[in-house]
């Protein structure tokens, strides 16, 4: 992934109210790879702008021990969420 897909995962965020659901697929394997650096700057660009974003991981546990810790550390967090299932992403997003 690169800072253009940042930018249009931004972008969609925007024109949807601020709002962003997106899934394993979008995401690709950089994101997962918490040494890539990719999901640290997407994750920063929509918490300095303010944006939601609810991702969808069916189970975390199939990736490292790395991620898996980041994704329990935004359990709470205000802009940025993990979830397993669509439902709890639009719920989440919805509550903003």
């Amino acid at each position: 992934m690169s800072i253009k897909a940042i930018d249009d995962f931004l972008g969609r965020s925007f024109s949807q109210g601020g709002r962003l659901v997106l899934g394993e697929a979008e995401l690709g394997h950089d994101f997962f790879d918490l040494s890539s650096g990719f999901a640290g700057e997407l994750m920063q660009k929509f918490v300095n702008y303010d944006q939601r974003l609810a991702i969808i991981v069916e189970d975390a546990s199939q990736y490292s021990a790395s991620f898996q810790d980041l994704a329990r550390e935004h359990r709470d967090h205000p802009n940025i969420r993990f979830f397993t299932n669509e439902a709890a992403a639009q719920q989440f997003l919805a509550s903003a």
